[in-house]
């Protein structure tokens, strides 16, 4: 149950509405202000979630975007028009997110071949037209004009809407600091198969929360921006051997196992024991696969390399789940 007195006076607050393939949303607070990180639910069931973990869908300010890949974008559209709030991309990724929802029409090569036919013959009859009109004096050529009244009804029709239609579109870079409202966001560049995929650090009332999925691996930039948490969301999506004897064709599994894919569970136990400074009061794995992963084989992998070095061990470890939301954290 929703308490209003908790919520007015808790400054930091970070909500995971859901990760995983199906589709992923964390909401970001701080002070006054709250972020939507990726939008990857739809409408109805991102306000389901949100007000069943006592936040209320209206007080969003802004939706932020790491890819453009559909677990992470599917309710955009609807949900930015609906709160009238802007969207937040980098540029390649927007542009790849409006390719992805704009239809393009596919043809055979006979149809193509039937479309110049076509275009030919029309701008040969235009020519001829031109010839004939060239030929009648101007003295003799009353032009009509036409009020829009006389219009044909479907010059005035208005177009359809366009799914890519957002109530503001604001862009960031990564490596380039800014801010919303309350909240300071340092954006960074991870290694993903989408246009130009990031991670985010942020920043209110001196709590630094690290947000990283959908990365192949821990590169050295990932790796330095993770230290200093307070919270640290970290992806471990696959373990090795049900992902390589999964489901899966052989070409996906390939793209899930290299350097633009996913992070395994050893993967994400490698860093959090090597590279990862202990800081964070917090640790969410997060972005497991349902197919390819159990979440005990993703927490023990986790546990064994947190419990590796004694500093760690005060580390709040917790799973985000795809199908319910995941207890909010405060500050």
């Amino acid at each position: 149950m929703h308490n209003p007195w908790l919520y007015a006076q808790t400054m930091v607050r970070f909500t995971v509405l859901a990760s995983g393939s199906k589709g992923n949303s964390t909401v970001v607070s701080g002070g006054q202000t709250r972020i939507l990180v990726d939008c990857g639910l739809s409408c109805k069931e991102l306000f389901r979630r949100m007000r069943l973990t006592g936040e209320e869908p209206e007080t969003l300010d802004a939706i932020i975007i790491t890819h453009e890949h559909s677990d992470h974008v599917n309710g955009i559209s609807v949900t930015a028009r609906k709160l009238g709030i802007p969207v937040y991309f980098t540029e390649s990724t927007h542009r790849a997110w409006m390719r992805w929802l704009t239809p393009r029409r596919q043809m055979t090569y006979a149809q193509w071949l039937e479309q110049c036919r076509k275009q030919t013959a029309e701008r040969q009859a235009e020519a001829e037209q031109a010839a004939t009109e060239a030929d009648v004096e101007e003295a003799d050529v009353i032009p009509e004009t036409v009020t829009d009244a006389e219009a044909p009804p479907q010059a005035a029709a208005s177009p359809a809407k366009d799914p890519t239609s957002l109530p503001v579109v604001e862009y960031f870079k990564a490596g380039e600091p800014f801010a919303i409202g309350d909240i300071a966001i340092s954006p960074f560049t991870i290694p993903h198969d989408a246009a130009d995929p990031v991670g985010f650090v942020f920043q209110a009332e001196g709590v630094r929360m690290g947000f990283a999925t959908d990365l192949g691996y821990v590169s050295p930039n990932v790796r330095a921006q993770l230290q200093g948490m307070d919270l640290l969301l970290l992806e471990s999506n696959h373990d090795l051997e049900m992902l390589r004897d999964g489901p899966y064709p052989w070409s996906v599994k390939q793209r899930v196992l290299s350097r633009v894919g996913h992070l395994s569970n050893e993967a994400a136990a490698g860093f959090l024991e090597d590279g990862y400074d202990g800081q964070a009061a917090y640790v969410i794995l997060a972005h497991l696969s349902e197919s390819n992963n159990l979440p005990e084989l993703a927490r023990v992998a986790a546990e064994r390399a947190l419990s590796g070095r004694a500093s760690l061990l005060a580390n709040r470890l917790l799973l985000a789940d795809q199908n319910e939301p995941l207890s909010s954290i405060y500050f």
